[in-house]
């Protein structure tokens, strides 16, 4: 079995291929990772948070 905290490859294939709900589900899977990145002084930019949803979109695009 594999790891279940890991995307399952054919999700990030399907996403690869612009799938818009692998896509989402990349992107719900990793929120909390992106999350993180978004934080400036301590607190969670959402400008920056959605600015790198929307880079990551455009990437799948």
């Amino acid at each position: 079995m594999g790891n279940p905290n890991l995307l399952p490859y054919e999700t990030i294939v399907r996403a690869t291929s612009g799938e818009p709900e692998a896509v989402d589900e990349v992107l719900r899977h990793y929120s909390k990772r992106i999350r993180i990145a978004a934080i400036e002084n301590g607190h969670i930019d959402r400008d920056t948070e959605d600015s790198i949803k929307a880079r990551l979109r455009k990437a799948w695009d």
